[in-house]
């Protein structure tokens, strides 16, 4: 009789570790659901115009907008823009933000720079010397004023179709480089990319 008793027990013992296994899963596939969605998002760069701080093909780690905080100059964000390339998400550097004035002119030396309430902007981060393509306006209330750092091959905040980005429609700030993307030249990733972002 105890053998009769201790079968269905066995059986009822392994559906209920089945069970709670699943549940389980399922617990955990909510939270990195939640994670992803609300922390951290992951997206790929497409295009140079971050270049030779970010490179196409580069997959980043994203601290979503619910979470980022204010945002301040040499941040690099991704945003959605609807009015420019149906909505692609772009990812630039802030230059600045709301209240602030920037202005794109010549220097003495004829060199292009960018101000920011009248200040020069020291900007290492920029592939090369940028064009003259002068620009004067104030960022908007809820807006920030983006630029690649890829500047001569950069559509950002000059280019009307994209112009001031409002806050909301930021997707997150760029935390690391998770997965380096291909070098055009020799077609090999450099692993050694992978982390912090400046």
């Amino acid at each position: 009789m105890k053998k009769e008793n201790e079968a269905p027990k066995e059986k009822q013992g392994a559906l209920y570790d089945i069970y709670s296994l699943l549940h389980d899963l399922v617990y955990i596939l909510a939270a990195i659901t939640l994670i992803f969605v609300f922390c951290v998002r992951l997206v790929g760069v497409n295009g140079d115009s971050m270049f030779p701080t970010l490179h196409h093909g580069d997959y980043l780690a994203l601290q979503s907008n619910v979470l980022m905080g204010d945002l301040e100059y040499g941040d690099i964000i991704v945003a959605r823009k609807l009015s420019f390339e149906n909505g692609e998400p772009i990812v630039k550097r802030v230059i600045a933000t709301e209240g602030q004035t920037v202005e794109i002119c010549a220097d003495a030396d004829g060199a292009t720079r960018v101000y920011v309430d009248g200040k020069v902007l020291d900007e290492p981060y920029i592939n090369g010397a940028m064009m003259n393509t002068p620009y004067f306006g104030v960022v908007e209330e809820g807006c920030i004023f983006v630029m690649g750092d890829n500047r001569n091959h950069s559509s950002d905040s000059r280019v009307a179709s994209i112009g001031q980005i409002r806050l909301d429609q930021v997707l997150g700030k760029v935390l690391f480089i998770v997965f380096p993307g291909a070098d055009k030249a020799s077609g090999g990733r450099d692993f050694g990319r992978i982390g912090a972002v400046d």
